[in-house]
């Protein structure tokens, strides 16, 4: 679809829309049903490729802040613990689930005594207060803010760790059933310090070998690992392929035989082909538009002021939140194949409220820009990613805008520039998305806390800041579910993080590919997958 010009009028783009293809998706019906593997039994040896839908950033758990990353670590870098397919946590590197005392501030667990690391060190509980003080204290850490709680990691014995909170944490297990609980080879650590990414290892299925950024990541089958016999690929490769056409004609083509992240467009454009296999599986997370807010000196420093309207002035990103309309925008760009979202707790869930999303008002966005006194159109430079998707999603936005009074101005940006322009404060505004955690807290604390080590905007705001507080310190369910529903009306009053959707997490896969299986956060496990027996 060609660039949409500022000024062209919501139902000017309805209209050029429709004319390119059907609002209606056929086969929806099919896709609804989540289904999460594939087990058909399968032969030893080979090689698969996984197609992912952008570049990973750093291979280093402690200051990656990609999905794509995680999808990687999955392979390669296990977990204290793990979310199954059902988003119950397990135990992974553990071997049991964590012993809470002393109310709620001491987290007392072991971990297994038959694990190795792709170096060949052994992995004990010296090793994991290694990664975890490393997540807390390395510069830049990513992790930092998640597991704050923690102020000290103890090493009991050789293979039990206690950690000492500062404050009661529920939320803190499921941090460690997520990047914060990777554990990192001491060895490795010990030995490339901050190019740890560039020698990544940890106990997982496969070994890392090998990186040309920007095109692949080639991991080989880890003789160490204390469960080798169900690891049945020689290989696995990790090929970035941005455009969602591209990764599935590769599917076709046999030259990739799994793609990650799959849009709707493709997805409902293959259904029926006898070659291929979908899993599927609702997001635990959200897609959003962050406005820059208040990061005027990088991430990793304090909130200051950031001079734009948007900056300034409330009233301004009120507005311009108020000319999206979300279900159009799922309607045009996703067919209809997600849902629109306007909170960061997914639906469903035990700690969920209904929740309404406000209809577009594009009367009351004008009045909001002249209470403010701001000039229009009020011009806004949006950041987005460079793969058909997000063009589509940018060009509707803009449209949509302009109608209120905005010029916005598109800037599509390779994914890992586009990242780093995001983490120094460089942008006005930019579309992303967070892959999701079970728990609410890890979808809210680190992106909308004040000191939070993934608030790309740096919105800080003392209400949020105290509810956060309040969601990690009591255990009840009914107490807990009422704050989020509290913290999600706080966030959205500050209209700095735009919830807009929440995708499905779509898996086209090769049939002659089996064992592949979707863990309920959407990430593909590839541990146990191979190819299919009888076949090529």
């Amino acid at each position: 679809m060609r660039r949409i010009p500022a000024t062209l009028s919501v139902a000017a783009l309805l209209a050029i829309t429709t004319a390119c293809s059907s609002l209606s998706p056929p086969g929806k019906e099919a896709t609804a049903q989540a289904r999460l593997t594939d087990l058909r039994p399968v032969r030893d040896g080979g090689t698969v490729t996984i197609g992912l839908k952008s570049d990973p950033d750093m291979l280093d758990p402690s200051l990656t802040s990609t999905l794509v990353a995680r999808t990687v670590f999955s392979s390669m870098c296990e977990q204290l613990y793990d979310v199954d397919q059902d988003n119950e946590f397990v135990p992974q590197l553990a071997d049991s689930m964590p012993k809470i005392t002393d109310g709620g501030r001491t987290f007392t667990f072991t971990v297994r005594k038959d694990a190795r690391f792709s170096d060949g060190a052994r992995l004990d509980a010296e090793a994991v207060k290694t990664s975890l003080d490393r997540h807390l204290h390395l510069r830049g850490s990513g992790r930092a803010s998640e597991i704050d709680s923690v102020q000290k990691v103890t090493a009991l014995g050789p293979y039990t760790v206690r950690l000492s909170l500062s404050h009661p944490d529920v939320p803190l297990l499921g941090r460690l059933a997520n990047t914060a609980g990777l554990i990192m080879s001491p060895k490795a650590l010990g030995t490339y310090g901050r190019d740890f990414a560039t020698h990544p290892s940890c106990v997982g299925p496969f070994r890392y070998d090998k990186r040309v950024v920007g095109d692949r990541i080639e991991l080989t089958k880890d003789p160490l690992y204390y469960d080798a016999d169900k690891v049945h690929l020689d290989r696995v490769i990790y090929k970035t392929i941005t455009d969602g056409n591209i990764r599935m004609a590769n599917i076709r083509s046999g030259d990739v035989q799994i793609g990650d992240q799959m849009g709707p467009v493709e997805v409902r454009n293959s259904m029926g082909e006898k070659d291929l296999q979908l899993l599927n599986t609702p997001s635990l997370g959200y897609m959003a538009l962050t406005l820059n807010v208040g990061n005027s000196h990088g991430i990793d420093k304090a909130p200051g002021p950031v001079d734009t309207p948007f900056g300034r002035d409330v009233r301004v990103r009120e507005a311009f939140d108020l000319s999206l309309d979300r279900t159009l925008i799922n309607k045009l760009v996703f067919q209809g194949m997600y849902e629109p979202a306007c909170g960061p707790v997914p639906p469903g869930t035990p700690l969920s409220t209904p929740l309404t999303c406000p209809k577009r008002d594009v009367a009351k966005a004008k009045r909001l820009l002249k209470e403010a006194g701001v000039k229009t159109p009020v011009p806004l430079e949006l950041m987005i990613n460079t793969t058909p998707d997000d063009s589509r999603m940018g060009q509707v936005v803009q449209a949509m805008a302009a109608d209120a009074g905005f010029e916005v101005t598109l800037r599509p940006t390779e994914f890992a520039t586009g990242l780093t322009r995001t983490l120094a404060g460089d942008f006005e505004a930019r579309t992303g998305g967070w892959g999701g955690q079970p728990d609410p807290a890890g979808n809210i604390d680190s992106l909308v806390g004040t000191k939070g080590s993934n608030n790309q905007g740096k919105l800080s705001d003392p209400t949020i800041d105290r509810l956060i507080v309040e969601g990690r310190s009591t255990s009840d369910i009914a107490k807990r579910r009422e704050i989020y529903r509290r913290l999600t009306t706080a966030i959205n009053k500050q209209h700095g993080v735009i919830y807009l959707y929440r995708n499905i997490n779509y898996v086209s896969a090769s049939k002659d590919v089996s064992g592949i299986k979707l863990s309920g956060d959407g990430l593909i496990k590839v541990k146990e997958a191979g190819y299919t027996k009888g076949s090529r």
